[in-house]
């Protein structure tokens, strides 16, 4: 029979043991977020800097792994802190590694993936008009010093944050926020992307904001996904006792799903219909919301939480866009700075001292001392990022240069930066409407025709004695298709080619939104058919086109004539009207 000690001595050292497995898996998984992060900013964005945006992601953690193992571990977890502040370099990884392997191979994992996180928030913010030489350079800054250094006051023992009794669990604050305003003032300093905003040309006012919509929102929503996955280790990693697992587990449940429905709603009152992109936006926000007292709240606190993040980011986003004119392809800025703000507030708030932190929050027992806590050490690492930034860009700026040029810009980071002609070699990117510089089309307006809806042009004719043939182009909406197939055989018509096109002209159509900016559908989806007569009168084409496309309504469509040369079947050689002529 096992004595009390061995006992005791067993079950530490398997709780130990298995604590440090799930630590480990816990890394993995916030590992795994960085595919989550690529796949997001890259639906976000357009298809022709899909290549860049991967390769960003890629070399941050690539960047990042290389400047914490040189110098970022030993600022934020030596065990010489100076004043509670920096960590004093021992390069005990190269010098010691057998103990360093014992006494930190874990906590490294850990807080580089971490790293990793808060470095690669800001590609999404400043997508496509970045030169990658200057995003290298920012990823490697922001992971040799200014993140381990903020981060080494939040976690590490000697920290003086940790001193006062800062709280930030899983990083609201010494992530999120950190990535949020590195965006921010990346943002600010790089400018918008071209065609972004339109200006007046006397008065430098913008007077037109343009939706640019990603190429690909099944990717974003991919890339959602894989994050609120492993959004279970960033929060859980930590906890070592199965009832904390399981709160922290279901906190990190309830905010972001509270926030999603939330700003569903929101944008579905608004804007008429619910906004996908957005809604995708506040999942991830209600989860920043939560990361910080994740192991402090109880089911109402976190859904506290989830219900100002689902407002949060809609009025972020829309600000920066609508108001401030920050452009944020992917709002990163509303997502991480906006909610991890907000999510270290909102330990001092809503702390619930019977969770398994054990923390004093605000609404639950009067003290102010935790809120106040929490909001000076929100501010020290707002101010240390957003002074560290504004150096690092600006520096950038000056020397190898921030910004590709207007020309690489509209071609695309693909080709310009990687030599990449396309990231989807199948398909041809997509044609774009924006107006790169230049004042916006002065709308459209006018009464739907009395008569009929669909007018007919004819082009100038050329007779050179040749048989008569003519080319009937018309171009309707998608749903008349068939019907107008159907009554083009009726009259002896066996022959048409029909394509997809794209076109614009007194239709306007309804107006929609994207991410709160309305979306100009100058450019609708219509069906052009063509068709070559000479037995069958062009009259009758005409007509039968008109009666069957005919609805009174601006949209209905419009119909070309022109002469034709002649008609030459390839099979047989025959040309003119007997090339016209079906096969007896």
């Amino acid at each position: 029979m096992l004595t009390e000690e061995l006992q005791s001595y067993i079950s530490e050292s398997v709780t130990g043991e298995v604590f440090g497995l799930w630590f480990l898996i816990g890394a993995a998984l916030v590992f795994f977020m960085q595919a989550g992060f690529a796949m997001v900013e890259t639906g976000f964005t357009r298809a022709k800097n899909a290549g860049n945006i991967i390769m960003k992601n890629l070399m941050d953690f690539c960047i990042g792994t290389v400047m914490f193992v040189l110098l970022g571990f030993s600022l934020m977890m030596a065990e010489d802190y100076v004043f509670g502040f920096i960590g004093i370099p021992n390069l005990d990884i190269f010098t010691d590694f057998g103990t360093f392997i014992e006494e930190h191979a874990a906590s490294f994992v850990f807080n580089l993936v971490f790293c990793a996180t808060a470095a690669t928030i800001v590609s999404g913010a400043v997508a496509e008009r970045t030169r990658f030489i200057a995003y290298c350079i920012y990823s490697a800054v922001i992971s040799l010093v200014v993140y381990p250094v903020e981060a080494g006051w939040v976690w590490n023992p000697e920290g003086w944050l940790v001193q006062l009794g800062f709280h930030d669990f899983a990083g609201s604050a010494a992530i999120h926020s950190v990535g949020g305003t590195a965006a921010l003032v990346g943002a600010i300093i790089l400018g918008p992307r071209l065609g972004k905003y339109i200006r007046d040309a006397k008065t430098g006012k913008v007077t037109k904001v343009n939706a640019i919509p990603g190429h690909s929102i099944t990717l974003g929503a991919l890339g959602a996904f894989i994050l609120w996955f492993g959004w279970y280790g960033f929060n859980g990693a930590a906890a070592w006792d199965g009832a904390s697992l399981a709160s922290i587990f279901l906190t990190t449940t309830i905010a972001p799903s509270v926030a999603t429905c939330v700003t569903m709603i929101f944008t579905w009152v608004r804007n008429g219909k619910p906004d996908i992109s957005m809604c995708l936006n506040a999942s991830l926000a209600g989860l920043v919301g939560v990361t910080a007292g994740c192991d402090a709240y109880d089911a109402l606190g976190s859904a506290i939480v989830g219900v100002v993040s689902g407002i949060l980011v809609v009025v972020a986003v829309e600000l920066l866009d609508l108001k401030l004119h920050i452009d944020d392809p992917v709002g990163a800025i509303g997502v991480h700075l906006g909610n991890g703000v907000w999510g270290t507030i909102a330990v001092g708030l809503l702390a619930n001292p019977d969770a398994p932190a054990g923390l004093e929050g605000l609404f639950y027992t009067g003290s102010f001392r935790l809120l106040g806590v929490q909001l000076l050490g929100i501010l020290a690492i707002l101010a240390w990022t957003t002074v560290t930034m504004i150096a690092t860009f600006l520096i950038l700026k000056k020397t190898v240069g921030l910004r590709a040029s207007a020309e690489e810009e509209i071609r695309g980071l693909d080709i310009s930066e990687h030599g990449l002609p396309s990231a989807y070699a199948d398909f041809v990117p997509a044609v774009e409407s924006l107006d790169y510089g230049f004042e916006g089309a002065v709308a459209v307006t006018g009464e739907t025709p009395v008569a009929e809806a669909v007018p007919v042009k004819k082009v100038p004719t050329f007779d050179d004695g040749t048989p008569k043939f003519t080319k009937v182009e018309i171009v309707c909406k998608e749903a008349r298709l068939e019907a107008l197939k159907a009554a083009m055989m009726q009259i002896g018509i066996t022959g048409m080619t029909v394509s997809h096109v794209l076109g614009c002209g007194a239709q306007k159509g309804k107006p929609e939104y994207y991410r709160g900016v309305p979306v100009e559908a100058t450019l609708l989806p219509k069906i052009q058919v063509d068709i070559v007569v000479s037995k069958v009168p062009v009259r009758s084409v005409i007509e039968t086109a008109k009666k069957v496309l005919y609805t009174g309504h601006i949209g209905d469509g419009k119909i070309f004539v022109y002469d034709v040369e002649n008609v030459v079947k390839v099979r047989t050689g025959e040309e003119g009207y007997a090339a016209l002529q079906d096969v007896e």
